[in-house]
Formats: C-alpha cells, structure tokens, sequence
C-alpha cells in the first residue's frame, strides 16, 4: 500500500515474472486483476513498470485475442477487470496480482470471485498493490491474520522520479488528507463531520438502473485554468418510481474550457439526456456562450448559487440517507470528495467540484420539481 509513484506497479511486476520464471511446472496459472481490461494491459503488462518491461530474460508473450501473458517455460497469466466479476467464474490459479484495489468498480464481488479461484497448489497467495482508500474490502482485507501489510511512501522512490516532483507536491498538498493518502500512502478514514460515509456509499450501488424519465448533465465550471484546474461533469437521472441514480462522473482535469465544454457535448450525447444544468456564478454568461459554441443545439439550463455549498449539499445528502438515491457503479474520485466533505469544505482546501455537480444534477432532478404538470388533489 502505498503513495503515488512509489514504486507499487514495479513491485507487482516483478514479483509475477519472478514467480513464472522460477516455476518447474509448465501449468502454473495466474490472475491478473485491474479496474478495467485497459488498465491490465496498459499499467500491468506494457506499461513503463509492467511485465513486459521489466522482463530481463524469458519474456513472455502478450497474446491479445486470449487476454494474457504466456512466458516460455507455459506459465499463463490472464487478465481480468473488475467491471465483470462474472469472469473470474470457472478459471483456477495458483497466484493473483490485484492492481489498485481501491477504485475497482464492483470491489467486493469481483475479489470474492477471485478468492473461490485461489485454489491450486500447496501455497496459493495474492499480492495487492493500491493507493489506499478506506474502501470496506481493503479495511477487511488488512484486518485478516493470514495479511503482511507493506506501506511505502511517494518518497521511497525519489530516485526514479522526476526532478522537483515531490517538492512541488508536498508543497502543494502535504499536511492534507489528500497529501498524507497520495504521497504518504496512509490509509485516512472518513470524516467525521463528513455529508456522507463510505459504507453507507458502498450500500446504494447498483448493477442496473429501471427506465429513466429524466437524464441531466450537470456541469460545476473551473473557477481557474491550468493542469490542477477541474470540470466538474456529473450525469445522474430519475427512475420512474422517483429513485436516483448518478451514471457517470465524466469530470475533467486540466481542460482549456473548449475541452471542457467539449465532454459536457459528448455526456449529453452519449448519456442521450434531456438538457444540461451549468452553475454560472464564476463564469456568467461565458459559461453558456462556451457551451453553445460547441453545439448550438446544448439545452442549457443556468443555475446560480445563492447558499454556501455545505447547505446547498445537505439536501442530497439527506436523499442519500432516505436511500433515494443509487450509484450505477463506483466513482472512486467523487466518492472521495463526498467523504471528505465537511462544514468547512475539502480538507486539502480544493474546491469540490465533482461533489458540486453532483449537488446540482440531483437538486435538479428531485429538490426542485419536475417540470410536469401532477394533480396534487381532488
């Protein structure tokens, strides 16, 4: 467990590719587990730190079509995603690696998918590799008698990183939760004075939303520009039966605001919604003109903020609580925010801009009216 660029990926890495070349079996099998099947072949396999990489002699072979590595001597290694748990069903191994454990999207169901596959040889064993986050399965897992913990910090592995990336980072963010969980490699519980918790978050996620009446995109614009600056884009909409449910955190960082105006088109578009709901108190009538721009055609609904964004938040975190509302998956970064959400803001002093959107997308969707005429009585 451990900070940013500390050198977990590489400690994976190795760890499978030793395994697979010191084998004497010519079946020795093993998992390969990531977020998604992009993230396995891209940070686990190919990527600077990954396998191929860091393979000085009997390199494996990536078959693509078949989704795994094979090395000289048979050992098989498979990828998996934690998006469809279902295919860990059925495939036995001796060894797993599990990347970024903490922002799999189904965490619990596809880590005990892959504990009923942990079932050859006299030693199974798996290693996990995250930047942690008080997620329940990683809490559970490091609570477990049969569990080494290993902490390394972003420090560790100075050498290896770029010139004055740590000083700017530390200054930057050292001190805060965010610093002490990305740097540092601490595992920070919630917030007490927090909106929301993560175990009553991991309560109300869901596989399969009903048919919805109302889709929004709303949109939290960045009150600045450059590489820390974020849009907040969340997409939520509203079940028949009057449940919400938040689709995606399309959120971007770094954005000019033609980029960022250009994923708020591409949400509405993909998520076929119905308009777009903008705060408007940074940018005014910009906010609008940018959106337009993009596509004439956007249905722009302007809000502007008249309440401190703590108050405006406790509404939707009273839905939260009355279980009004349903994540249609895991949203590691938004999560982070709502957990670390008190009276006073962020701890780290950002600005909650995914949290924000969020706010706005259900207050839209079910605080403040539907826009339908309703006979209220007879």
């Amino acid at each position: 467990m451990g900070g940013r660029g500390s050198g977990k990926t590489r400690a994976g890495a190795e760890w499978v590719h030793a395994l697979a070349c010191a084998s004497k079996r010519s079946n020795l099998r093993i998992a390969l587990v990531a977020e998604t099947l992009g993230d396995a072949r891209e940070v686990m396999i190919d990527g600077v730190s990954g396998i191929c990489r860091v393979a000085r002699s009997k390199r494996p072979e990536f078959e693509i079509s078949r989704r795994r590595l094979v090395w000289p001597n048979g050992t098989v290694a498979q990828i998996f995603s934690s998006e469809d748990p279902e295919s860990l069903r059925g495939p036995q191994f001796h060894f797993a690696w599990c990347d970024e454990l903490a922002k799999w999207k189904y965490p619990e169901e596809t880590f005990d998918m892959l504990q009923f596959g942990l079932r050859l040889g006299a030693d199974p064993r798996q290693l996990v590799t995250t930047t942690p986050r008080p997620v329940p399965v990683l809490k559970r897992l490091i609570a477990e008698p049969g569990t080494r913990l290993v902490r390394i910090s972003t420090r560790d592995n100075a050498g290896n990183l770029a010139p004055g990336f740590i000083q700017v980072l530390e200054g930057r963010y050292g001190g805060t939760r965010l610093g002490r969980q990305e740097l540092e490699g601490e595992l920070i519980e919630d917030r007490e004075d927090a909106l929301w918790k993560r175990t009553d978050l991991e309560t109300c996620v869901i596989r399969f939303a009903g048919a919805l009446r109302r889709v929004v995109v709303a949109v939290d614009p960045p009150s600045g520009a450059g590489a820390s600056s974020c849009c907040g884009i969340v997409v939520a909409g509203i079940e028949a039966g009057g449940r919400g449910v938040v689709l995606a955190d399309c959120s971007v960082e770094g954005k000019s605001p033609a980029g960022w105006a250009h994923a708020v088109a591409r949400a509405y578009e993909r998520f076929q919604a119905d308009r777009v709901v903008a705060e408007v108190n940074q940018g005014g009538e910009m906010v609008t003109a940018m959106l337009k721009s993009v596509d004439a055609n956007l249905p722009v609904v302007m809000v502007r903020a008249t309440r401190g964004k703590f108050l405006r938040a406790e509404p939707v975190a009273a839905l939260y609580e009355q279980g009004r509302v349903a994540h249609a998956g895991r949203f590691a970064e938004l999560e982070d925010q709502m957990c670390d959400f008190g009276p006073e803001g962020l701890s780290s002093g950002r600005s909650p801009d995914r949290l924000d959107a969020l706010v706005w997308a259900l207050t839209a969707l079910m605080l403040e009216g539907q826009g339908e005429p309703r006979v209220r009585g007879v």
